[in-house]
């Protein structure tokens, strides 16, 4: 499994928001049966509601907590407000989807403005049920940060999309 880390740090998802760590769970995430893999884009207008995310691995004992952000704002070139925060869903039970578990923060919709953003779905797998705090705001944010706070150690799964702003000629 190691191999699936690749994609992550060509994609400096790996260094801007994650350490180094080995994926050990598989997380399937799609978006009207559209399959999220690394790198691949999506339209915003294709990702207005939230997406599936399955948790295949762990057991019903085990719980997991889903973060989404966007390290790239406002934009790629100059991200001074990295990262912002989209989603957080938390005791997430292992064999299950994102449907299961507690949304802390609801999901926002990507609004890239300037540039080619990459939108980042990172999985931790919980100590305990009903242990993770929600941040005071989705500016900001810091994955790192959080997951030292809430005790949640490295990532066990993270996939990317890219997403930039549409053109009218491109919506339809």
């Amino acid at each position: 499994m190691a191999r699936i880390s690749e994609p992550l740090i060509v994609g400096r998802v790996i260094g801007d928001v994650l350490d180094s760590f080995t994926p050990s769970i598989k997380m399937s995430i799609t978006y009207n049966n559209k399959q999220v893999c690394n790198g691949h884009e999506f339209y915003p207008s294709t990702v207005t509601t939230k997406p599936r995310v399955e948790v295949q691995g762990g057991d019903m004992r085990s719980f997991f907590t889903l973060v989404m952000t966007d390290p790239d704002v406002p934009g790629p070139s100059d991200p001074y407000l990295r990262e912002h925060l989209h989603w957080i869903v938390t005791d997430i039970p292992g064999t299950t989807d994102a449907t299961f578990g507690r949304e802390v923060v609801s999901y926002e919709i990507p609004r890239p403005n300037i540039g080619i953003h990459r939108f980042v779905f990172v999985l931790f797998k919980q100590k305990r049920r009903q242990s993770v705090t929600p941040p005071s705001s989705r500016d900001h944010f810091n994955t790192r940060s959080f997951a030292a706070e809430n005790d949640l150690g490295l990532p066990v799964a993270a996939v990317y999309f890219n997403a930039q702003r549409e053109t009218a000629a491109r919506r339809r």
